[in-house]
């Protein structure tokens, strides 16, 4: 989504070619509401919210909503806020691929192309707390295990590899390069994303396993400077009850979500 009924869309000069952004700045400047004076964890998501707004499911009624959060108003409006993308845990990850797959085969039965059952956004799987030590001790034993590895599990990594040819938004870790956390943080937060017609935007993330990663995801979204939401500042302050209310299954199904 490039454009709103707001007009916020602002050029962003970059190095890596012509970007633009929503600017929070032009959104306060519209009359919207007193933007800078909300916490920097609501105007990431408040970004996100302007940025989908295509007066269907997400309206201008929804940003007017968020842009005048007060911090002890009653709850009670959902927000359809949208991640940037998901991190999955095998454990929890390998069912809702399932589901997917379940969801296709329905499609294909009613005549439909598989391809309309897709994630929304890009979704990583990352697989730890896997391999097992049945070698230890020698120069070879990372090879051995993974190799077992593969071999006691070779059924549920068939599915998964179906899993990223079925969908183009699906990405698979394999075992062997650390815990969910660490992939996370050192190989999978990017910072800022762009769309395919050049608009930037802030990294937000969804993930479907512990609390653990919630703190990570609010980390991230707090502490690196913003320049898409056009803050430019950086928040020294980690907000760890950042979208604690998120349910991995949400971000699957497009449901609504209540701040």
């Amino acid at each position: 989504m490039s454009a709103t009924p707001f007009d916020t869309l602002r050029p962003l000069p970059s190095s890596d070619g012509r970007l633009s952004y929503h600017s929070l700045p032009a959104l306060e400047e519209a009359g919207v509401g007193r933007i800078s004076r909300l916490p920097v964890s609501i105007r990431i998501v408040l970004e996100a919210v302007l940025r989908h707004c295509d007066g269907d499911k997400v309206t201008a009624e929804h940003v007017r909503e968020l842009a005048s959060w007060q911090p002890e108003a009653e709850r009670s409006a959902e927000i359809p806020f949208v991640v940037a993308r998901v991190v999955l845990q095998d454990f929890t990850g390998v069912p809702l691929l399932a589901d997917l797959a379940a969801m296709r085969s329905v499609a294909v039965a009613q005549g439909r192309e598989a391809k309309l059952i897709e994630p929304l956004v890009p979704v990583d799987l990352v697989i730890d707390h896997s391999v097992q030590v049945d070698h230890y001790g020698t120069p070879d034993a990372l090879r051995r295990n993974m190799e077992i590895e593969f071999e006691r599990n070779r059924e549920r990594y068939q599915f998964m590899k179906w899993g990223m040819q079925a969908f183009d938004t699906f990405r698979v870790v394999p075992p062997g390069f650390g815990i969910v956390h660490q992939v996370n943080l050192e190989y999978l937060a990017r910072g800022v994303h762009r769309t395919k017609d050049g608009v930037a935007y802030p990294d937000t993330l969804g993930p479907q396993l512990e609390a653990r990663l919630r703190a990570e995801r609010a980390d991230l979204a707090t502490r690196h400077e913003t320049v898409v939401a056009g803050l430019r500042e950086t928040a020294e302050t980690t907000q760890r009850d950042l979208l604690a209310w998120l349910d991995g299954q949400s971000l699957w199904y497009d449901e609504g979500v209540t701040w």
